[in-house]
C-alpha cells in the first residue's frame, strides 16, 4: 500500500497551522518514553487496534504516524486505512530524521500536562510542604488533613501514613465534607509533582480557605527522605451526602464563573457531534464504578484527575473538541477548568446524568473486528485448565501489572515479540493469552493462529476477570523471572517499581520534571494560559 510521507519541516508547519492533527508513535512504550517528538502520542503498534478508535475517533483525521525506521508506522499505516482512515502519512525518516533538521525530542510520557504542572507551581506560588517538615507534623501529633490524589490502583501500590485516597477531580466533590473547620491545613501527594500542584491549586481555586500544601516531590520526595511508606491501602475518602454534594456544587460554580468554564446543552452536544469537519471527544470524568454503574451514551471514560494529568493517553488529537460530563457539575468544572487552561477547546455538559442509561457495554470499538473473534474461555474454564495442567498462559498485558500480580504460572511476551517467543511452544500446545481487561488478548491470539498454532483461546475479561473470580494472583519474585519470555519494554517504569538503583532514579525523574518548562516553552504551538 502507497502511503504518503511527510517531511519533519512540514509537520512543523503542520503543528503550526491550527488544524487538527493527530501524531501516534507506534512503537512499544519503552522506546517512546525513552525519546520521541513532544506532540506525539503512544500508539503501540501491539495495541493499535484497540487504542485507535477511542484515541483517533474522526477517520477523516489527519494522522502522522512515526517510529525509528519506518518498518512498524507502515504496518500500523495499513491497519489504519483498511479500516477506513482516509488521511494517513508517515514520517518520513523516522524521528531520527526530525532530530537531524533539528527539532527537539523529549524523554518521559505525559510531558505536556507535567510542563503545565510545573507553570502553575511557578506563576501560581502553590504553596509545598517538604517531606521532613510533614514527617515532624507526624511526630508531633499536628492535626491536618492528608490526601492522596491518585487513582486507587497508584494508591495501593505506594502511599504515606495516614493519607486517604482522594483521586485529583474527586478533592473537591469530597473534601469539603469532611473539613469541620477552616484553620486544618490540607496536604495533597501523588507519585512526584504534577498532580500535587493541580490538587492542592484546584481545592485553592474553589476558594477552600483552609491552608493548603502541595507535598513537594510527592511519594518520591517521601522515599528519598527515608520515611517510611505503606502497601495494600484501601481508604478512600468518602463519596458526599446531600449536603456536602451541594457544598462542593458551590465551590465548582464559583470555579465555572471565575474561569468562564463553557456549559452545553443536550441540543449543543448534537450540534457539535453532528459536525463531522471535527473531532468532538466525549469524556466521562467520574470514577470508574460510577461510571459502570451507568453512563451518557457513548462517553469514554476518562477520571477528570487522569485526563489532566496525561491529557495526551486520552485525547490524541490535537486542536480537537473536548466535552466533559459527570453527574454534579463538580468534577467535569474541576478538570475543565484546567483544560482550558492548557490550550484546549472544551465544554461542560449540563444535565448529563438524566442520560446515564448505558451500561459497561462488552463490544467497545476495535479495529479488525474479524480478527479478534477468536475463541474465548471464562476464568473459570481457566483454572479447570490450569488444575488439569491442560494449557499454557500467556501475558501480554502490561508488564509492571504482570510483575504486580499475575495469573500464577503464566508467562509473559510482548505482543511484538511473539514471533520468535511462541517458538518454544508445540504448534498443537493449548495456549491461553491474557492481558489486563481482556483487550488486547484476542489480537495476540489471532497472531499465534496465523503462525499456524491450533488451539488458541484468550481469556475475557483478562486478569481483571480473573482476581474479580477469586483465583489467586502471584507478585514475581527474583526466582521467576524464567517465566518472562521475552524483554518487558512495553511500558516506562516509574522509579519505585525498579529492582535496584531506585534513589537514583527518583532523583534523576525529579530532575528531570521540574525542568521541563524550558524545553517545552520552544515548542512554539503549545499554547498555555495560567489566570490567576
Amino acid at each position: 500500500m502507497d502511503i504518503g510521507r511527510v517531511s519533519p519541516n512540514q509537520l512543523w508547519e503542520w503543528l503550526h497551522d491550527g488544524g487538527e492533527i493527530c501524531i501516534a508513535d507506534v512503537r512499544d512504550g519503552g522506546p517512546y518514553s525513552r525519546s520521541h517528538l513532544l506532540a506525539a502520542v503512544s500508539v503501540p503498534l501491539a495495541q493499535c487496534e484497540v487504542l485507535t478508535p477511542t484515541l483517533i475517533p474522526r477517520r477523516g483525521t489527519r494522522i502522522v504516524l512515526c517510529d525509528e525506521n519506518e518498518q512498524m508506522a507502515e504496518k500500523a499505516a495499513d491497519i489504519l486505512v483498511s479500516n477506513g482512515y482516509e488521511n494517513v502519512s508517515i514520517l518520513s525518516g523516522g524521528i531520527n530524521s526530525w532530530e537531524f533538521e533539528g527539532y527537539q525530542l523529549f524523554s518521559g510520557s505525559g510531558i505536556i500536562s507535567k510542563a503545565f504542572g510545573e507553570l502553575v507551581e511557578h506563576e501560581l506560588d502553590t504553596p509545598r510542604i517538604d517531606a521532613d517538615v510533614l514527617k515532624q507534623w507526624h511526630i508531633e501529633g499536628k492535626s491536618f488533613h492528608s490526601f492522596d490524589a491518585r487513582p486507587l490502583a497508584e494508591y495501593r501500590t505506594v502511599s504515606l501514613p495516614q493519607a486517604t485516597d482522594c483521586p485529583g477531580a474527586e478533592l473537591v466533590l469530597r473534601i469539603p465534607a469532611l473539613l469541620a473547620d477552616d484553620e486544618t491545613p490540607i496536604v495533597i501527594n501523588c507519585a512526584g509533582r504534577t498532580r500535587s500542584i493541580i490538587g492542592a491549586q484546584s481545592l485553592r481555586n474553589a476558594g477552600i480557605k483552609n491552608p493548603i500544601f502541595a507535598l513537594k516531590n510527592g511519594t518520591m520526595g517521601w522515599q528519598l527522605a527515608k520515611f517510611p511508606t505503606l502497601r495494600g491501602e484501601t481508604n478512600i475518602a468518602p463519596q458526599p451526602e446531600r449536603d456536602g454534594i451541594a457544598l462542593a456544587k458551590a465551590y465548582a460554580l464559583h470555579v465555572k464563573e471565575k474561569y468562564q468554564v463553557r456549559v452545553i446543552s443536550m441540543g449543543q452536544l448534537r450540534t457539535l457531534q453532528e459536525d463531522l469537519s471535527r473531532t468532538t471527544y466525549l469524556f466521562d470524568v467520574r470514577q470508574g464504578e460510577a461510571y459502570e454503574s451507568g453512563h451518557f451514551p457513548g462517553s469514554t471514560h476518562a477520571p477528570g484527575g487522569q485526563l489532566v494529568q496525561a491529557t495526551d493517553s486520552y485525547a490524541a488529537v490535537r486542536n480537537a473538541r473536548v466535552v466533559l460530563v459527570d453527574e454534579h457539575l463538580v468534577q467535569s468544572v474541576m478538570s475543565a477548568h484546567w483544560l482550558q487552561q492548557m490550550g484546549w477547546d472544551v465544554y461542560v455538559l449540563e444535565g448529563a446524568s438524566e442520560h446515564f442509561t448505558e451500561k459497561q457495554h462488552d463490544s467497545p470499538l476495535r479495529l479488525n473486528i474479524a480478527d479478534s473473534k477468536q475463541k474465548k474461555v471464562t476464568a473459570s474454564e481457566l483454572e479447570i485448565l490450569l488444575n488439569d495442567k491442560k494449557c499454557s498462559v500467556i501475558d501480554v498485558g502490561e508488564s509492571y501489572w504482570y510483575r504486580e500480580g499475575r495469573i500464577p504460572g503464566s508467562y509473559y511476551s510482548m505482543r511484538t515479540k511473539l514471533n520468535h517467543v511462541l517458538m518454544r511452544f508445540r504448534f498443537d500446545e493449548t495456549l491461553v493469552f491474557c492481558c489486563g481487561d481482556g483487550s488486547f488478548s484476542p489480537y495476540a491470539a489471532a497472531d499465534a493462529k496465523r503462525m499456524g498454532f491450533s488451539d488458541v483461546s484468550y481469556l475475557y475479561g483478562g486478569r481483571t476477570a480473573w482476581r474479580r473470580s477469586g483465583f489467586p494472583v502471584e507478585r514475581i519474585g527474583e526466582d521467576t523471572d524464567d517465566r518472562v519470555l521475552s524483554e518487558t519494554d512495553d511500558m516506562w517504569y516509574p522509579p519505585w517499581a525498579r529492582k535496584e538503583g531506585v534513589d537514583e532514579a527518583i532523583m534523576q525523574y525529579l530532575t528531570w520534571e521540574t525542568g521541563l518548562l524550558e524545553p517545552v516553552s520552544k515548542e512554539t504551538y503549545i499554547k498555555f494560559n495560567v489566570k490567576r
